[in-house]
């Protein structure tokens, strides 16, 4: 039994002594064993932040280590899970002690009572090391799961076997004794170890038009949501965990309202994979810790959701994280710096905000995973950001603009329009747009970059000319720049507008996105060059494109080819005063 003692509570903060512990080492904390981690060693006190409520601690309680650090359990079975920011399963604690979590209460993260049928790829002989392929089981329908070789192992297999094994069960050995499982463990602090850092040329699809469009993400990299109360931030991560093309989907809802999150565990199992037909949460792994959590676990649930991904990139997975959000894990870093004492930063979050944010979305990576046979996965972070009163401003916003190559920025205004999504095409911006606009190129068509930058100015002019008309009124403009305005209205309201709700514009496929955005832009170029030859913008039939653009949005795949026809049609034909 451990001699050190609590000599000092201070809310989720623990200081005991004497102690010696590695940083970020587990402990148990008080009579109760309350599940704590080390943040801080000063000679032989150790200050401990507890991932759950103190309430009741005293002075004198007993403090043992674990002699491990926080750690995610990885193998079959978390794909349709609901964690806690430490791993432990909600529906399994709901089970054991009701809907409110006791102290001191545990589970393990993966079922040991469930067994999975084990094939096995390599032989008894067979030298292996970290990341080698062991064998496979069928985690979900469908869907394959590779057994591997635990990071910094290597040996040669003396035995293994097909059969039915639970995560705790041995299926081999090496020749060191080392027992290999279907599952293993890994610090979640620590990224796990990769080939090669590859570089990438393929977009992170997302099916909504305004963001493949117009500020694409690649594929393995990192983007940046910001925004106000009410801008549909959840409405997005949902859109984009059901209709993104990504193999698998990690939430993580970091120190959002409890009701909001209920929403979410109660939508979520009802959404439906289009590709596949079956449940979005046979591809998805949830972790939950809502605002009433003890707030040490929410500053853990962001990297426990990553860890969880790249386990699954080493698969040869694409795999989507999103954050929701991560001001609410600065805040779970400025309320634990406050009690550490430490030296406040701008707005008090501590000093090092923008370097924890940078090692955090640096994970974010299209990779080759180590060990046989060769495979590639990528890891693409989507991190809500709740700014107060909506300034982009703060703090947390602007560290993780430095460190991300991509921002939707959500607009309130537009928000109250109904505008859904609410992208400030102003604001945002993308670095990803030139590293991916080849495989736009080839896979949609050969002047999607040029639609793209014609559009974006388009809609940059437009804003101008809306400022012009607000002090001169829109009758003193030109009539090409009345003709710009009526465009640039067709675009935001058809073209940048989707609705969640809508069987067929749900989703926006590449095909649909371009033949919608290349009519709307023959139609602007054909209407603009109709006036300089002295035609009277009266005779333009911008309400006949409108029309065809919003059949053509609502159109199902299969009869977007129809659709798309007639929308160029239209367009063509925008100045013989006839709708086509």
């Amino acid at each position: 039994m451990s001699a050190a003692r609590i000599v000092r509570v201070a809310g989720a903060l623990v200081e005991a002594r004497p102690m010696e512990g590695a940083l970020y080492e587990l402990a148990y904390v008080g009579t109760r064993r309350l599940l704590g981690e080390i943040v801080r060693q000063v000679g032989d006190t150790a200050t401990i932040q507890v991932y759950e409520e103190t309430n009741g601690l005293a002075l004198g309680e007993p403090v043992d280590t674990a002699g491990t650090s926080l750690t995610a359990h990885l193998g079959p079975g978390l794909l349709g899970a609901v964690l806690d920011g430490t791993g432990r399963p909600l529906a399994r604690l709901a089970e054991a002690g009701g809907d409110f979590i006791g102290e001191g209460v545990s589970a393990p993260t993966l079922d040991p009572g469930r067994r999975w049928a084990f094939t096995p790829a390599v032989a008894a002989g067979t030298q292996v090391r970290g990341g080698d392929v062991l064998g496979t089981v069928e985690e979900t329908e469908g869907l394959t799961h590779a057994i591997l070789v635990p990071p910094r192992t290597c040996g040669t297999v003396t035995a293994i076997a097909a059969g039915e094994y639970s995560c705790e069960d041995t299926l081999g050995t090496l020749d060191d004794g080392t027992p290999l499982r279907l599952a293993h463990r890994w610090p979640i602090r620590v990224p796990r170890p990769i080939a090669a850092r590859l570089a990438t040329r393929r977009p992170f699809v997302t099916g909504q038009r305004v963001f493949d469009l117009l500020f694409p993400v690649a594929e393995g990299g990192a983007c940046a949501v910001p925004g106000g109360f009410g801008t549909g931030k959840t409405i997005i991560e949902q859109s984009l965990a059901r209709f993104a093309d990504a193999d698998i989907i990690v939430y993580v809802g970091c120190g959002e309202r409890g009701n909001e999150m209920t929403d979410v565990l109660t939508e979520f199992p009802a959404l439906v994979d289009p590709r596949t037909g079956r449940p979005v949460m046979d591809r998805s792994v949830l972790i939950v810790n809502t605002s009433n959590m003890p707030v040490a676990a929410r500053e853990a649930s962001i990297y426990l959701g990553v860890t969880v991904a790249e386990y699954y990139r080493d698969q040869g997975r694409r795999v989507a994280l999103m954050i929701d959000s991560t001001s609410r894990w600065a805040e779970a870093l400025r309320e634990m710096g406050a009690r550490l004492q430490e030296m406040p930063g701008e707005e008090g979050y501590p000093t090092y905000l923008a370097s924890r944010l940078s090692l955090f979305f640096e994970r974010a990576a299209v990779a080759r995973a180590q060990g046989a046979p060769e495979r590639e996965g990528a890891v693409t972070i989507i991190g809500a950001i709740s700014p107060p009163g909506g300034d982009f401003s703060e703090p947390v916003t602007q560290a993780s603009l430095r460190v991300t190559g991509a921002m939707w920025a959500l607009d309130a205004s537009l928000a109250q329009q109904r505008h859904y999504p609410a992208v400030d095409w102003d604001s945002s911006f993308s670095l990803y747009a030139d590293q991916v606009s080849p495989w736009f190129a080839e896979h949609a068509g050969r002047d999607w970059e040029e639609i793209r930058h014609y559009l974006i100015a388009l809609l940059q002019r437009e804003r101008e000319l809306r400022d012009i008309a607000s002090l001169v009124g829109p009758d003193a403009l030109e009539d090409e720049d009345r003709f710009v305005m009526n465009v640039a209205w067709i675009i935001r309201d058809v073209l940048l507008r989707q609705s969640a709700f809508h069987p067929h514009d749900a989703r926006s496929s590449i095909a649909k996105t371009y033949a919608m955005a290349s009519a709307a832009v023959l139609a602007a170029r054909t209407g603009r060059d109709a006036l300089a030859r002295g035609i009277p913008a009266a005779r333009l039939d911008l309400q006949g494109v409108r029309h065809a653009l919003s059949v053509l949005r609502d159109a199902p795949d299969d009869e977007v080819e129809v659709q798309a026809g007639r929308a160029v049609a239209a367009a063509t034909g925008i100045a013989s005063g006839v709708a086509r």
